[in-house]
């Protein structure tokens, strides 16, 4: 393809995009295809001959986009939103054309700087202290997991990386019911073991119970297990519930044991200070993890790993062939040194688009809204005969069910999942699931820039409706 061929396409391939976000609600938010469909429209064999480039593209129209499930609409209420920005999708181009490896200073000195600039920023916007630093990850799970090698060696002296764990105690690791998974996933292969997760109940809020916490790790310590970590959430994956911070680092300190604070969703709230109220204890924390990917309106992926020891997390990573050696290595920050991967998109320019082209204040009614409309539908449901509310709504994901207290707990199950599904069908809205005590979940989150209480009203609605 030529320069003058690539221009002709691009202007095309953007006349296309921003159709598309003018007409995304038109398109049903969940695909329908089926497993196995969209694969069996594409040859065995790759192609030995170039092909031209309309024809590649009419096959992602045919082929590709009947297999899309449209997060972009403000319709997607599943899971947690990845609501991206028009100012985002901009700089997400520019990083492809630039095709910027920043895994040391010198390889762009622009990304790493701005990197800086833009941890700096959002440690101000999220009313951090200024003893956080940190850099630009892919996703939380790799933050926690950061942590999780920088606590196992920091509390080994750095003898692990060097000499496994041979007669090193057995480390235990903490965190509530209702953690995110990646801590299950990140306990394995960070070689503890997943029998060394230890899981604490929750409480009526499905927040941890700190007492419970204690005494875990009292018994552990009877027991002869070195306590090292403790997980706490701002913001739980199932019901966004906030584990009491302040009282999990108070004891974190007072057993010597690192403290880590996942607030990948709910963390965008910090920006507005009437939610601060979430993070009260996290200056006790040694390290935090957020993704303005997902409601902060920058396009996947971006997530923000802040640390207080940024020496011993560099420490546990650091490797440097001599190729990778320069004459700045002691004045900047070279950030392949902070995770496990060697190169490094250049994250940081989107973030800085999305940043000023919103502004803090703007940021802050967007996010205000969401909660707001959340909590007149959390009235809604409560003033409903046939809904119940299930866990308390602390920002902007309901978690409720379909009860008209004519079922046991058996059909309630069975009606709620055959209602999701039925709703997901639609195509007019799509949500999903989780349990709460036993109990079928229906979870319904709005996070897209450009949602509407409207778009609340009518989903409401429709679930009224498609519960009939």
């Amino acid at each position: 393809m030529t320069n003058e061929e690539f221009r002709k396409h691009a202007h095309s391939m953007v006349d296309w995009m921003t159709n598309y976000l003018n007409n995304v609600e038109d398109y049903p938010v969940l695909s329908s295809v089926k497993p196995g469909e969209i694969k069996a429209q594409f040859p065995e064999s790759f192609p030995e001959k170039a092909e031209d480039f309309s024809k590649i593209f009419k096959d992602f129209e045919d082929k590709i986009m009947p297999g899309i499930t449209h997060w972009e609409s403000p319709n997607f209420f599943a899971y947690f939103p990845a609501s991206k920005s028009k100012a985002s999708i901009l700089g997400e181009m520019l990083m492809s054309v630039l095709g910027t490896q920043g895994m040391v200073w010198l390889t762009s000195p622009a990304a790493t700087e701005l990197e800086d600039r833009m941890m700096e920023w959002m440690c101000d916007l999220l009313g951090l202290s200024k003893d956080w630093t940190g850099s630009i990850q892919d996703t939380a799970s790799t933050g926690t997991f950061n942590a999780l090698i920088t606590a196992r060696e920091k509390a080994s002296d750095f003898q692990i990386n060097a000499k496994g764990f041979a007669g090193m105690p057995q480390y235990r690791i903490y965190a509530s019911e209702q953690a995110h998974s990646s801590i299950d996933k990140n306990v394995k292969i960070a070689g503890f073991g997943y029998e060394n997760l230890v899981k604490i109940p929750v409480d009526d809020n499905f927040a941890m119970i700190p007492e419970k916490l204690e005494e875990a790790i009292k018994s552990d310590l009877a027991k002869g297990y070195k306590p090292l970590f403790v997980l706490g959430a701002l913001g739980t994956t199932g019901t966004t519930a906030v584990d009491p911070l302040e009282s999990i680092g108070k004891i974190a300190q007072k057993y010597n044991i690192w403290f880590h604070v996942d607030a990948a969703y709910s963390g965008a709230a910090l920006i507005c200070p009437q939610y601060r109220w979430m993070s009260k204890g996290i200056e006790m924390a040694d390290s935090m993890v957020f993704n303005p990917h997902k409601w902060m309106f920058v396009n996947f992926d971006c997530s923000l790993y802040y640390v207080k020891d940024p020496q011993a997390l560099k420490q546990s990573y650091s490797i440097t062939p001599e190729y990778l050696k320069t004459d700045a290595d002691e004045e900047v920050n070279n950030y392949r040194d902070w995770h496990i991967q060697l190169g490094r998109r250049f994250r940081s320019l989107k973030l800085w688009f999305v940043l000023r082209e919103f502004g803090a204040e703007k940021l802050r009614v967007i996010i205000n809204n969401h909660i707001e409309w959340a909590k007149w539908l959390e009235k809604e449901i409560e003033k409903s005969d046939d809904f119940e509310m299930l866990a308390p709504v602390p920002v902007n994901l309901l978690c409720f069910r379909f009860n008209n207290r004519k079922m046991n707990e058996e059909e309630l199950n069975a009606f709620n999942e055959q209602l999701l599904k039925k709703i997901n069908a639609s195509g007019k809205i799509f949500m999903t699931h989780t349990k709460l005590n036993g109990k079928y979940t229906l979870r319904l989150v709005g996070g897209h820039p450009e949602l509407t209480k409207g778009h609340l009203e009518r989903a409401w609605e429709l679930i009224k409706k498609t519960s009939k």
